[in-house]
């Protein structure tokens, strides 16, 4: 009698470019389609995915396979470990079994994106993402509010994938504001928000990051928190990001007057962590922090 292995959450699928879009000077949308991709569950809202990358020179991935994958990766030599980078997943099709992701272009100066500005229909990838077929919560979703208050989601480019993926899940009734940082005027992508979600879009044009959605976060929270009593304990722990990573998903289970999801450089989303927290007084358990990238650092899995 054969022994039926329990699904698991996440699974490795085999996958290949589809279409490949522009949508502006920085973004790049990649339409994955597989064999198996119409089992990927389509969970919305800021789910995260890893892509496998082809060796340099070579056209397939080969990944170690089993659960204990990642740890087996990790122990390959480096010159024959596949890039492995971390994405949000932009849109799920299951019926047509498509994955797209939106990829920031940066330059040449990472695997990553060496790949996303060459890809071309054909090309193969593997894709770590949700089994559909596993009834349970699958992790990887750090967008967790409360089903009451207002909503202060801020971001840069890194972060707008995610940031646009959750507006469109988010209910009619939803309230807030979005706050989005990118390179360049060009940037600007068309997004669907509930009507009582303002959504404003900056470009750096140039100026160190941050430079644009710090001010805005802090005038914003302003704002959105005049009239709140601040919550007592408004005093954190700094983070060293440059040896520490910024990842704080907490899940409020009572009424809060701001949830707030930030996400984008480590330096700028502990400055924003600062404010929000330590100075406006806003209850740590609304906060979800993400640093998804650090400046003068190479990206990683």
């Amino acid at each position: 009698m054969t022994e039926t292995l329990p699904i698991a959450p996440w699974r490795l699928f085999a996958a290949e470019v589809r279409a490949v879009r522009r949508l502006s000077p920085s973004f790049l949308r990649v339409t994955f389609t597989g064999p198996d991709l119409d089992r990927f569950a389509d969970n919305g809202y800021d789910q995260r995915i890893k892509l496998a990358l082809p060796l340099s020179g070579e056209s397939t991935v080969d990944l170690p396979g089993g659960p204990d994958w990642y740890a087996r990766w990790r122990a390959l030599p480096e010159r024959r470990r596949n890039p492995v980078r971390t994405y949000t997943v932009r849109a799920v099709r299951p019926h047509l079994g498509e994955v797209d992701v939106d990829l920031v272009l940066h330059g040449d100066g990472g695997p990553a994106s060496r790949w996303a500005r060459r890809a071309r229909p054909g090309d193969e990838v593997a894709i770590l993402g949700p089994d559909a077929g596993y009834g349970g919560d699958h992790g990887g979703v750090e967008f967790r509010p409360p089903s009451t208050g207002r909503l202060l989601l801020a971001g840069d480019e890194t972060a707008v994938p995610a940031i646009c993926a959750i507006l469109e899940r988010l209910p009619a009734d939803a309230r807030g504001r979005v706050l989005l940082e990118v390179p360049e005027p060009g940037d600007v992508l068309p997004v669907t928000a509930p009507a009582g979600v303002t959504v404003h879009w900056s470009a750096r044009g140039g100026a160190a990051h941050g430079s644009r959605l710090v001010p805005a976060v802090t005038a914003a929270a302003g704002e959105l928190l005049a009239g709140s009593a601040p919550a007592r304990g408004g005093s954190i722990a700094d983070v060293d990001v440059d040896r520490d990573i910024l990842w704080e998903v907490p899940a409020p289970t009572a009424p809060v007057p701001l949830y707030a999801w930030l996400a984008g450089e480590a330096g700028v989303i502990r400055t924003l962590r600062r404010h929000l927290v330590a100075e406006r007084g806003l209850d740590r358990r609304a906060v979800a922090l993400m640093g998804y990238w650090r400046l003068g650092r190479a990206d990683s899995a």
